[in-house]
């Protein structure tokens, strides 16, 4: 490594919470981050849109500027922290195409265009990197891009979203109703004020869609990863997954299957309110913590758990990629494109299988159980295990049935039975069961 290697010239775009942390490690601790890179590391600028907003660390005014643009021309690396689409997305291409290394934590940028920002990388021999975009402080990017390479990874199961894991985790905890949970986490300040994008799956999907990418070798649109939300989660949820041994977790699930209709390879990935039991890796994430659980055919199972957001969480990730960054420029040689030569299908939901557990009413009378375990056996789904709750004054009872494993669509059609059968008052739960 080369001892007088030249000062780089750093540039940040965005000076929220995450980019004034990294501007402040970067003014702060630039001669240790020198030293491991083996290049001085001078920020040359913060690109804000306001230049008197107050920041979450300190920020010299004179590195502040609104002119974005010209802040990228004749740096080496260029870190973008604005989020959103545009204009992040135009600004990353004009660094690329300047020659100058990337660093990003834009999941929502790398899920709608990941594909041409890799493309425009490569063409220019530059480097795209964004270890921060999916849960944070945890190091799960640079482990399946590296570390995994020559291993076959199977199925990745993650908490890639602290909002909605904080909520289920309080209710699941202390009884508390998805609303009163949900105000808590925005006291906190773990849930913006329009929580949508955590609370209806849209971030979970995000990183989903990166992290199927990744594993399996593959570009996976994000059109193509089915999502589902923990609005209609109940208490009655909760409670029925308690007595079953198990707890309720929104997983981004990225699983390599065999097609069932094609009989070809092809990649599953989903995001949906999951049981799963106690005892697995992945139960024992709570508050507003991150896990990502990784099946791989020689490594095994692998766990990675950790804070999945937060400034200095996030800022901790940016800094190791602005590091390797550095290092990349010290060594030379062009950046290493992204790994997609799969080109692996994505598998439709309804032909992916997995076992469900179904809760609903149903009339306490004689042959109640023989009319519902015939429309399990009528659409091909076989039954696992049965609950029966001791019946109420109203005459109903309780089923809690947990299934084998059956396809999405058998699955789908036997809700679908059980609500027309005149036994059933109601179904009032159904969710898939993993681990």
């Amino acid at each position: 490594m080369k001892d007088h290697y030249r000062n780089l010239r750093v540039a940040v775009l965005g000076g929220g919470t995450v980019g004034a942390q990294v501007a402040n490690r970067l003014l702060n601790g630039a001669n240790e981050l020198g030293q491991r890179s083996g290049a001085g590391l001078e920020l040359i600028g913060v690109a804000v849109r306001s230049l008197d907003a107050p920041r979450s660390a300190p920020i010299p005014k004179k590195l502040l500027t609104t002119d974005a643009a010209s802040l990228i021309v004749g740096a080496d690396i260029v870190v973008e922290l604005m989020g959103g689409i545009e204009p992040a997305r135009s600004l990353i291409l004009q660094a690329l195409h300047s020659g100058a290394d990337v660093i990003t934590a834009n999941k929502a940028l790398l899920a709608e265009h990941g594909p041409e920002l890799f493309a425009a990388a490569t063409q220019v021999g530059a480097q795209l990197y964004y270890e921060a975009a999916v849960a944070a402080a945890i190091p799960i990017i640079r482990p399946l891009r590296d570390s995994l390479a020559g291993d076959h990874v199977t199925k990745i199961m993650g908490i890639v979203n602290g909002t909605t894991n904080y909520i289920l985790d309080e209710m699941d905890q202390k009884g508390l109703s998805f609303e009163h949970a949900l105000a808590e986490a925005t006291r906190l300040g773990y849930a913006e004020a329009d929580p949508t994008a955590d609370i209806e799956g849209f971030d979970a999907a995000q990183k989903a869609c990166i992290l199927s990418s990744l594993a399996f070798h593959t570009a996976v649109p994000l059109a193509n990863v089915h999502r589902e939300g923990i609005t209609g989660v109940s208490a009655s949820q909760i409670e029925a997954a308690k007595r079953s041994g198990h707890v309720i977790k929104l997983l981004a699930i990225c699983e390599r299957l065999v097609d069932p209709v094609t009989g070809l390879d092809g990649v599953s990935t989903r995001v949906h309110p999951t049981l799963i039991p106690r005892t697995h890796p992945l139960a024992a994430a709570h508050g507003a913590n991150n896990a990502v659980y990784v099946e791989a055919e020689a490594a095994g199972p692998l766990m990675f758990y950790g804070a999945g957001a937060g400034g200095l969480q996030t800022a901790s990730a940016v800094l190791g990629d602005i590091v390797s960054a550095a290092r990349r420029h010290v060594v030379g040689g062009p950046g290493v494109g992204e790994s997609t030569h799969a080109d692996l299908p994505s598998i439709p939901l309804e032909r992916v299988t997995s076992r469900r557990q179904v809760s609903l009413v149903v009339k306490d009378q004689p042959g109640v159980l023989a009319a519902i375990a015939k429309v399990f056996s009528d659409n091909g789904v076989s039954v696992e295990t049965l609950h029966q709750s001791p019946a109420g004054e109203d005459e109903t009872a309780t089923l809690v049935i947990q299934t084998h494993r059956a396809s999405e669509a058998s699955g789908q059609d036997t809700v679908v039975a059980l609500e027309k059968n005149p036994v059933v008052v109601k179904v009032t739960s159904v969710l898939r069961v993993e681990g």
